[in-house]
């Protein structure tokens, strides 16, 4: 979603002088279209994100409209305070954006895994979050959101080419996207990690097992009503997401669940477990995690079979 990101960028400057670029040393071989377009436009501040945000939250009060760019666990946590203190406190247009989400760093180490992002950033108020689950995607939710008021955290996966089916590139602020219909159950899934959602209910389809397939790229403002109406029509739903159980798309479900008094079981498929110090490729640390499309496809099947047993 980088270079989707990136052009995507591109066209809101040549549009309006106040889009800036910022970077914790990071987009090389990604950023240089930016950076020969507007170079008085672009600031590396180096391995020092707490500065950046500090940089960005000063521009912002000073008329731009900058973005802020990292590895998701250093644009969300190493700034953590910087962002609640500087653009939430003070309700300012800071884009923060967090690159690969899950395990999409997954040889560099625990250190570099995304989990627990979204959970702090859908914690602090007035925090547009936002996951897209394909490079068209990203493209559509920041063409809509870019020059909202307040600050937004969005979450790019590193994938810049594959295509989650059915979804052609749909957002909507506060709603969540229909890609598949079935009738046995609902999965509903959050950033790049749709793809192996995607995946899965096709393998379950195979199987004789019909899923609807829901995309929820809008995690705050959180698509409540098409929630509800999901999650009232299915006693079974799986949550997907490359990232921590807690604090999540699992918990949002979960919540919407209990606050509405709806009669469906959830099923959170995500991160349960501590950083161990293990590291790998992400298709691998995907499937330690129960988060390959095979993992899915079986655990959707034995929640299914539980419920029907």
């Amino acid at each position: 979603m980088r270079r989707s990101f990136v052009n995507t960028l591109i066209e809101l400057a040549e549009c309006d002088p106040r889009v800036v670029l910022l970077t914790g040393d990071l987009g090389f071989m990604v950023f240089e279209p930016f950076i020969e377009r507007f170079p008085d436009r672009f600031f590396n501040l180096g391995v020092a994100e707490q500065n950046m945000v500090g940089v960005a939250t000063g521009l912002a009060d000073a008329g731009f409209v900058p973005f802020t760019y990292s590895i998701v666990t250093f644009a969300s946590l190493r700034a953590y305070e910087f962002i609640r203190n500087g653009p939430v406190f003070h309700r300012l247009p800071v884009r923060i954006v967090g690159v690969g989400g899950g395990f999409e760093y997954g040889t560099a180490g625990p250190s570099h895994h995304g989990t627990e992002d979204v959970a702090v950033m859908r914690a602090l108020p007035g925090m547009t979050v936002i996951a897209p689950a394909d490079q068209a995607q990203a493209a559509t939710a920041l063409r809509a959101c870019w020059d909202m008021p307040g600050p937004i955290y969005l979450r790019l996966g590193k994938d810049d080419h594959t295509i989650v089916p059915g979804l052609d590139g749909r957002f909507r602020l506060g709603r969540a996207e229909v890609v598949r219909h079935g009738d046995d159950l609902a999965i509903i899934a959050m950033g790049a990690i749709a793809a192996e959602a995607s995946a899965a209910a096709a393998t379950l389809s195979a199987r004789g097992i019909e899923a609807t397939l829901v995309i929820a790229a809008s995690i705050s403002p959180a698509p409540v009503d098409d929630l509800v109406e999901v999650l009232s029509r299915f006693p079974t739903v799986v949550t997907v997401e490359a990232h921590s159980v807690v604090g999540g798309l699992g918990s949002l479900v979960s919540e919407v669940v209990a606050e509405r008094g709806l009669g469906c079981r959830v099923v959170r498929c995500g991160v349960r477990t501590a950083g161990d110090g293990t590291g790998g490729g992400e298709a691998y640390l995907n499937h330690r995690h129960g988060l390959s499309s095979d993992a899915l496809a079986t655990t959707a099947r034995d929640a299914l079979a539980g419920l029907r047993a």
